[in-house]
């Protein structure tokens, strides 16, 4: 279970990963390249691979694919709060309904 936990971090984590890579998209550049190649855009990949690279031992150390996968559906509740949060993107009934089956699907699965 330890592994698990590690693991929910590493999704909140690649979520905030999330929220740098829509911070460098909403600025305008030029020349047109700069758009993909700026500090937000990098420091958020840099923080994806970091991501993957702490899933992959997570799963080395015995936590199940299975499980991750599951896991991983979390960032469907971290990405929205966060993008609520930062960028004050709307979060509807609808949304929130569906948030809030898959955090229910997610618990049901570790039961």
């Amino acid at each position: 279970m330890k592994y698990g936990l590690i693991a929910i971090v590493v999704v909140f984590v690649a979520a905030c990963a999330q929220m740098l890579l829509k911070q460098g998209a909403r600025k305008e550049y030029s020349p047109w390249w700069r758009q993909y190649v700026n500090g937000w855009v990098i420091s958020g990949y840099a923080i994806m691979f970091a991501a993957m690279i702490a899933n992959i031992w997570c799963m080395s150390k015995g936590l199940q694919l299975k499980e991750l996968s599951i896991i991983e559906a979390m960032s469907y509740f971290f990405v929205p709060a966060l993008s609520w949060l930062f960028f004050r993107e709307p979060i509807n009934r609808r949304k929130a309904l569906a948030i809030g089956i898959i955090i229910i699907g997610v618990i049901v699965f570790f039961l």
